[in-house]
């Protein structure tokens, strides 16, 4: 878990720590007990512009990380799945010509310090670590653009996403943001990127709220096309941190919900650069200059006065290529 600490803050996120959950997955397939298979990471991002919006997307990847372990040996707990997204992840990595582990049996365990259904691409990051620790168990080489496919189709077999979610996969997978057109494949969906806030510059904080319920319909995002064309105008003029805000506004009038717009506002007024709703919801995103602690610490004291936890964390750059990869 990441140190929650800041001056006198800290935040009362205790049971993120213990955020350890055993998935199984049964499987006769013959073979030897094993123990650990394979462990695959990704990290958690905040939406830039929500793809459902004018039909590209873009999301920031933030340093909370999602840890997942493929076993072969039974849970001790019983698991929390409801949309069964890892048996979607091992179902698409087999419909895209993939063989499973042998082993007799199969079962998921994973550590994330991403809360869920708050908006912070928690899906996103299993599906592509789970990926990655069946690249491992099974001593599979694939590009980031096959993970974040296979994530995309798990993602619509479980349920869970209006898009697919390609923008969120492909942020979970790298650092730095892209602008993706979630109608490619993974390979081509890529139309424009940047290296994202420097994260000795900025300061992400988090205000965690009520997990969402549901996700909002389709239709309810045609009235806002405006606010979203701003956010995708910011990426173009390599302004995430003006993205995010326009996004959040787009998405306060999607979700029909003043608190919203009010708790949204409360961040600026207290000296926040940038703040916005991030996926669907509920979370709210707020950027702060790292250079000015006082004022994160007030903006932090302001939420928790409303009851809210929060999580302070750093966005993350994407890595540099060296000049043989440019050349």
């Amino acid at each position: 878990m990441i140190p929650f600490k800041l001056g006198t803050l800290e935040p009362q996120l205790g049971h993120l720590a213990k955020n350890i959950e055993v998935l199984p997955r049964c499987r006769v397939l013959g073979g030897k007990e094993l123990g650990l298979l394979g462990v695959g990471e990704a990290h958690g991002a905040c939406s830039l512009l929500h793809a459902a919006g004018i039909g590209y997307g873009a999301s920031l990847p933030l340093t909370l990380n999602t840890k997942v372990a493929l076993r072969d040996n039974p849970p001790k707990n019983e698991p929390n799945d409801p949309d069964n997204l890892l048996e979607s992840v091992l179902k698409s990595w087999e419909d895209a010509g993939h063989k499973l582990p042998d082993a007799e049996n199969l079962y998921w365990a994973v550590k994330s310090e991403i809360p869920p259904r708050q908006g912070l691409k928690s899906s996103s990051s299993v599906a592509i670590a789970a990926l990655r620790a069946l690249c491992a168990a099974t001593d599979t080489t694939l590009e980031n653009s096959e993970l974040v496919d296979m994530a995309t189709n798990a993602h619509f077999n479980a349920g869970i996403t209006i898009t697919g979610s390609k923008d969120d996969n492909w942020a979970v997978c790298e650092g730095g943001w892209k602008i993706v057109d979630p109608s490619l494949p993974a390979s081509e969906s890529v139309l424009f990127k940047g290296e994202g806030p420097s994260p000795k510059d900025w300061d992400v904080l988090i205000v965690l709220r009520e997990e969402r319920e549901s996700l909002p319909d389709a239709e309810d995002f045609t009235y806002h096309q405006q606010a979203f064309s701003k956010a995708l105008e910011a990426l173009q003029n390599q302004n995430p941190i003006m993205a995010m805000t326009w996004n959040g506004r787009a998405m306060c009038g999607v979700l029909n919900d003043n608190t919203n717009r009010r708790l949204t506002n409360d961040a600026m007024v207290n000296g926040g650069r940038g703040s916005g709703i991030s996926g669907s919801g509920n979370s709210i995103i707020v950027f702060s200059p790292a250079a000015s602690k006082p004022t994160l610490e007030r903006i932090a004291k302001w939420y928790e006065s409303k009851g809210f936890d929060l999580i302070i964390t750093k966005p993350l750059l994407a890595e540099e290529k060296s000049e043989d990869e440019d050349s």
